[in-house]
């Protein structure tokens, strides 16, 4: 199978890239639908297909790997003696054509590829030995799904100063997943015009703050059917939190007795510390009240909504 060319990419606008994106599911789209990217939830995808997403700017993190692509591609290349090339155009899967990819490099006279990455300091450990983060393996057999390819590189900058690269084989059964959900998000979601729910994601959190920042004052609504529901299951888990909370703070308690004055315990391999530190905080009501003119200079007024169910 060889995939088919969507839109030549060499002199290509951004705007029209992103235009052409919404054609279908790209590498960077997978890992979101299956739910495992904390930055990125099923329902955003939903909105940036439908044209219905809020404008999103990329991000410093965003730009500084698209500017380091060229060199961990060259890195790669050192590293290995194998030429790469770009291939500037946005492919086709052959017999889905929902399925799009938008590949770093393509290796010369090989049916591979290379994904090239950067990544901080901090996840460091999430590239230790053979294993590489869920949501690029995802990608990279996204890639091999929509190429026919049996392998694809992936190079990765750690930090600005350790480099990694491995080679990952085609595997089909998580290939025949990604076909499966693709094909059901796609024709179910975005072909329907239906939207996935919400989940419980940091990124539906500041989705839903993106597309509903402020309420209109002094109006109501009668909920659709099934917020009863929700409602009730959200007093359930509530109330499991709440004995959750009291049986840890009755634990830590108990710590605290046996350490008594001590600052450090030792139990087996763990530590229990309970330190002593002073906190500075600025008395805001106060100043208000005693100084108005310089609180007023220093007050930073936001706008957020406070969720509540009575």
């Amino acid at each position: 199978m060889q995939a088919q060319v969507l839109a030549t990419t060499a002199d290509m606008s951004r705007e029209e890239w992103l235009k052409a994106r919404k054609e279908g599911l790209g590498g960077s789209d997978i890992s979101a639908i299956a739910g495992l990217n904390k930055w990125k939830s099923p329902v955003a995808v939903y909105l940036d297909k439908t044209g219905q997403a809020p404008d999103d700017e990329a991000g410093e993190a965003a730009y500084w790997g698209n500017v380091m692509e060229d060199i961990v591609a060259q890195e790669f290349t050192k590293r290995t003696g194998l030429k790469v090339r770009r291939k500037n155009a946005i492919l086709r899967h052959a017999e889905y054509p929902w399925m799009l990819a938008n590949v770093d490099r393509l290796l010369v006279g090989k049916k591979e590829g290379l994904e090239c990455k950067t990544a901080s300091e901090y996840v460091k450990g999430d590239w230790d030995g053979e294993e590489i983060p869920a949501a690029y393996l995802l990608q990279i057999q996204h890639y091999m799904a929509v190429t026919g390819f049996k392998a694809w590189w992936v190079a990765v900058l750690i930090g600005g100063n350790k480099f990694h690269y491995q080679r990952i084989e085609r595997d089909d059964e998580i290939i025949q997943y990604l076909i499966d959900i693709e094909k059901d998000f796609w024709l179910n979601h975005v072909k329907a015009e239906v939207p996935p729910a919400f989940d419980g994601s940091d990124a539906s959190v500041d989705l839903l703050k993106a597309l509903y920042p402020q309420a209109e004052p002094n109006t109501e609504v009668n909920l659709p059917k099934g917020a009863e529901t929700l409602i009730d299951a959200l007093d359930a888990i509530s109330m499991e939190l709440e004995e959750a909370k009291q049986q840890k703070q009755e634990y830590e308690n108990q710590l605290k007795d046996m350490l008594k004055d001590y600052e450090t315990g030792y139990a087996g391999e763990r530590k229990v510390i309970w330190k002593s530190y002073t906190s500075n905080r600025l008395d805001a009501k106060r100043l208000k009240a005693e100084q108005p003119e310089i609180y007023e200079q220093y007050v930073n007024q936001s706008i957020s909504r406070r969720f509540s169910v009575k």
